[in-house]
């Protein structure tokens, strides 16, 4: 694969998406920079990469871990960070806010909603002004597409997730960066679980496909795998 010179920062890669998406992108000629909380996978795929994967440690609700990241990478440029760490579900996901406990409602928000806005706010300035900042949202994360309730947690904090995401770019109106909320879909993962009705390979290079096709055209997006507006 011939190295394009773009350059990727994904922060939880160690599995699941995350870590298709590192393979994806390194599959397309990136240089990637894919971040894990514990020894992971990536250092075998590292291996087969030519040297063009570099795997960090960081815990992202602690912040600072997530600062002591930001000064090994200080010397870096990328063209795309992409904040894929996050939890799925509570303890029981079917669980309603009149069910769950406190505890399990504070770490899904704190994983899912304050960690990765925290990641960008220390993160943003290693992305060049032509490049693309995205996280990974859901469709459940819709408001105006909640019509059947269920799994009221992951729900609350991926639309929380979307209106900081929203409060972010309101605050840097001029700044030239794409900003991207990515909605890939159900898939078949160990949060997602067997159910699912997508395969990694069926989601994933959507995915990719779409931060590429967005890539210097500005403003805050809510895409799904196949590029398309997802409603707030």
């Amino acid at each position: 694969m011939n190295d394009t010179g773009k350059t990727a920062l994904i922060v939880g890669a160690s599995r699941g998406l995350g870590y298709a998406l590192t393979a994806e992108f390194l599959s397309r000629g990136w240089r990637v920079t894919a971040t894990e909380r514990t020894p992971s996978a990536l250092h075998e795929l590292a291996e087969s990469a030519e040297g063009r994967l570099t795997v960090e440690t960081v815990d992202i609700t602690v912040p600072e871990q997530v600062a002591a990241l930001r000064e090994r990478l200080a010397r870096s440029a990328f063209d795309l960070l992409y904040v894929n760490a996050g939890t799925n579900y509570t303890t029981d996901p079917s669980a309603t806010v009149a069910d769950v406990s406190t505890e399990d409602f504070a770490r899904v928000m704190v994983t899912n909603v304050l960690s990765p806005l925290r990641v960008i706010e220390t993160l943003q300035d290693l992305v060049r002004a032509t490049g693309t900042i995205g996280v990974m949202s859901s469709g459940q994360g819709s408001i105006a597409d909640n019509t059947k309730g269920g799994f009221e947690v992951y729900r609350a904090s991926k639309s929380a997730l979307n209106q900081l995401m929203r409060s972010f770019a309101a605050r840097h109106a001029d700044d030239p960066r794409t900003l991207l909320l990515m909605a890939p879909g159900w898939v078949k993962t160990e949060l997602g679980g067997p159910g699912a009705r997508l395969t990694i390979d069926e989601s994933i290079p959507g995915v990719a496909d779409t931060i590429e096709a967005y890539a210097g055209k500005g403003g805050l997006h809510y895409l799904d795998r196949e590029g398309k507006t997802v409603n707030w």
